[in-house]
């Protein structure tokens, strides 16, 4: 298991692309980043440049891949850490239609043979790290009988790390929205296959809504991944190096970490590309602080114009307040803050 496992940020697909883990990479330098969900079928026949390019700066990051055929999941997983990715995951996870279709995603929580021998042909085509990101079941499985199997045969085949998405996907009934929130979380079935596989690393991923739930589950699983937390409060990526990994980050003051993503997005915007490609994944960098919805407005409604000049997020960072000391809140507060402001 690499160390940096210990705390990731979700894959989301139109979420985790380059420019949101350049971004992050800027809040924390420890925590691992992963790709939006990238199909085999895609990274074999497509643009590769525009599939998986990434930063230098962004390591440690991994690739989730999409897919079934081991062959192709081996080709691709080659290609991929020759483009330098360190890790390649594979999504079993994913609960909507267009994967089904494709079988790929959660609806390979059935088929453990499948996955099995996609893990081994991928760990035989590549020297980093394969792991999987899987539910607790799909559909009308009982995840205290078919978790524990699909776990030990992906593990068997060689699999590094599993994630768990501590709740069932219901591919029949249920939209992939609905899945994120409907069926119930169950954090002690993962825990309980934790403990029953202490050699194998897990990491629990599913509902985890702030670094204080986080590091609780951190005394029970080897490692810990959030999504929408992440992304939709990044500041609490900045205590990530210190309150996870005993380490000074760099300097994530939410004022500096603005200022650093200006000529990050010049080069961008140089490349033809508009800037809310980049300030998109930005919004959510005050939330909670005096002028946070003054911020989101300007970047959301400016910066998808043709044109528009980086200089743009300077322009919005000066509307936005600290706020003062003896109304400074915890993480969670800012959080629950910034949830009510938005409702």
């Amino acid at each position: 298991m690499s160390p940096n496992s210990r705390f990731s940020v979700a894959p989301m697909m139109d979420w985790t692309d380059r420019h949101c883990r350049v971004f992050h990479r800027l809040l924390s330098g420890r925590a691992l980043l992963y790709t939006e969900m990238v199909t085999t079928g895609a990274i074999l026949h497509g643009d590769r440049e525009k599939l998986l390019g990434f930063s230098p700066a962004e390591h440690p990051v991994a690739l989730q891949l999409g897919g079934s055929e081991p062959s192709d999941l081996a080709a691709a997983a080659r290609i991929g850490a020759d483009w330098g990715y360190d890790e390649i995951n594979l999504n079993c996870g994913c609960p909507s239609d267009r994967v089904q279709s494709g079988r790929f995603g959660a609806c390979l929580m059935a088929e453990p043979a499948v996955v099995a021998d996609a893990v081994a042909a991928m760990k035989a085509a590549v020297g980093v790290p394969v792991t999987v990101k899987c539910r607790i079941g799909i559909d009308h499985q009982d995840p205290e009988e078919s978790l524990p199997g699909f776990v030990d045969a992906v593990a068997a085949a060689g699999a590094d790390l599993v994630v768990v998405h501590a709740r069932k996907a219901w591919l029949d009934g249920l939209s992939p929205k609905e899945n994120r929130t409907v069926p119930p979380l169950d954090y002690p079935l993962v825990y309980r296959l934790k403990a029953d596989r202490p050699d194998l690393p897990i990491v629990l991923n599913g509902g985890l809504g702030d670094l204080d739930q986080a590091t609780a589950a951190l005394a029970r699983v080897d490692g810990v991944m959030l999504g929408r937390a992440a992304y939709e409060h990044p500041r609490l990526l900045a205590a990530v190096d210190r309150r996870v990994f005993g380490e000074d980050g760099p300097d994530a003051d939410p004022f500096a970490v603005a200022e650093r993503m200006v000529p990050y997005a010049e080069s961008v915007v140089a490349r033809g590309f508009r800037l809310s490609n980049v300030t998109r994944h930005m919004l959510g960098l005050f939330n909670g602080w005096p002028g946070a919805r003054a911020w989101r407005r300007l970047l959301t409604v400016e910066s998808v114009k043709p044109g528009a000049d980086p200089r743009l997020i300077l322009d919005a960072l000066a509307l936005v307040r600290r706020p003062e000391p003896q109304a400074a809140t915890s993480a969670a507060d800012a959080v629950e803050a910034a949830t009510d402001a938005a409702a």
